[in-house]
This record gives C-alpha cells, structure tokens and sequence, in this order.
C-alpha cells in the first residue's frame, strides 16, 4: 500500500474517533445541559439530581442521535474530543492536503478549541504527510466564553453562551487529549487567554488555515481582526459558526470593510469557508 494511502486510512479513522462516530452516544447524566431548559424544569431536574445523588443515583437521558446530526455536528457530545461533526472534519482535511500540495505558507490555528479536536486533526494531519516544519496553534481561553460587551458589541448582547460551562474545558485537558493522540510536541502551541489579549502579539508570521470557532461577534471579530492579514494567499479561512447570527454579522463587517470578495462556500448546516485569493 501507497504511504499517501495509509496516511488517508490513519486520518479517516481518527476523524471517527474522535467525534465518536464508532460508537452509539451513551445515555448522558440528566442534569448535564440544565442550563438549556426552561426555570422550572430546571429547578426540578436540580433537586432531583441532587436527593438522588445521597444515593449514589445519578438518573440519565437517552438521545436519539441521527446520522444527519452526526455529519453535521447539530449536538452537543458528552464523550466525542470534537463536536465539529464530519462534514467539518472532512472539509478540514481538504484544506490541510490542499496548502500541502500546492505550498501555500504559514501554520495552522483554531481560534476555540474546546477538547481539542479539529486541532489535534490538523496536527496528526502534518504528522501522517510527513510535515515537519509548520505549528498548530492552539488557541483558547480554556475558561468558556467571555461575558458579553454589549455596549461595544450590541449583536452579543444576549448570547447565552459564557453561561454555558459545558464549553469551558482546561488547558490541561485539552494537552492531556493531545497526549493521548501521541502528538503533543513542541510544535503544538497553545495561546491561552482572551483573544483580544492573545492574538495580538501571538508569534505568529504566516498561516495556511485559519479556523474561526468563538461563537460571538467579539471573538469572531478579534480572531478576523488580528490574523487574517497573516493568512497566505491560497490559505483557508473556515468560519465553524457562520450560521450564528453575530458571528456571520461580524464576518460580513469584516469582509465588508476590508473589501474581501472571494467566494464564500458552505461546508454544512453551521458553517462556510473561502480561500483568500492568490496575488496576481
């Protein structure tokens, strides 16, 4: 079998093993994604939870996954390392064999990372063609979102998201996934804090794939703002929350004011992506 082959078999299975699309999704504890319900159910799913748990009970919930919702990461996984779904997944590995194949320049990021997924992909990916010179940078707060600045950011004003604890995964964790993939090196650098303290003078000079997944207009705008006049020409710009109303707002602003025409392209229900468009 052809190296390029296996290196193609190696990252099929690992985009399957890390959105845990081998395996049915277990039933997950009742109180995971309280915040979501409606106060009195949520009241009432607390105090059950919580008598329940002096026995030692923790009551769960069956979800019915679909296919459809798998592919397209339409939920939220208990137990997967990404939640970006494998339509996302594929098109990531596009644009990785993409910027290898035509030497496009510069390293790789994601801007909101969660556990790690798409990051350590991108990584194994440089890994499985044999790569040995570009970074992933592994960018992130690893404390959730930030709370809204509504009076500079009204589109973020009533995002729900930094209420959600369920995004707040640590550094440590993240690093402990990558470990467990066997490719946590020095070429995986992690930028820890809020983007706007972050990114500015992240030590970063080029980049071939610049992947966007803060959710909110802020972030959104902070990640565009500071690294996109680094990415290459030919390089990638994928924008995971694009069907976010404040998130698409601020890429339109964005692209808008910086006269960035190049074609967007849907890659699902959630999210879209160009390439910047080569100098002539």
């Amino acid at each position: 079998m052809m190296k390029q082959d296996s290196a193609k078999l190696y990252l099929e299975l690992l985009k399957k093993t890390l959105s845990f699309s081998l395996w049915p999704e277990p039933p997950i504890p009742l109180g995971v994604f309280n915040e979501t319900r409606g106060p009195l159910k949520r009241a009432a799913v607390f105090m059950l939870s919580r008598v329940l748990a002096t026995r030692d009970i923790v009551p769960m919930k069956r979800r019915n996954i679909t296919d459809h919702q798998r592919k397209n990461g339409q939920f939220w996984p208990l137990y997967a390392d990404t939640m970006i779904g494998m339509k996302r997944l594929d098109q990531l590995q596009t644009a990785v064999e993409t910027v290898l194949s035509e030497g496009v320049e510069g390293d790789f990021i994601e801007t909101g990372v969660w556990r790690g997924g798409a990051c350590i992909f991108m990584r194994a990916a440089l890994a499985a063609y044999g790569d040995s010179d570009r970074r992933v940078f592994v960018a992130d707060s690893f404390e959730g979102l930030p709370e809204p600045d509504a009076q500079r950011y009204p589109a973020d004003r009533d995002s729900m998201f930094p209420a959600e604890r369920y995004l707040a995964v640590s550094r440590e964790d993240v690093e402990r996934n990558f470990a467990k993939y066997g490719i946590l090196d020095e070429r995986v650098v992690f930028l820890q804090g809020w983007f706007k303290d972050t990114l500015p003078s992240a030590p970063i000079d080029k980049l071939a794939i610049l992947r966007l997944d803060g959710d909110m207009y802020e972030s959104t705008l902070d990640a565009l703002g500071n690294l996109y006049p680094k990415l290459s020409p030919g390089g990638y710009c994928i924008i995971d929350d694009f069907f976010l109303d404040p998130c698409r707002l601020a890429v339109e602003e964005y692209r808008s004011a910086h006269g960035i025409e190049a074609e967007i392209r849907i890659i699902d229900t959630c999210s879209a992506y160009w390439r910047k468009p080569r100098q002539t």
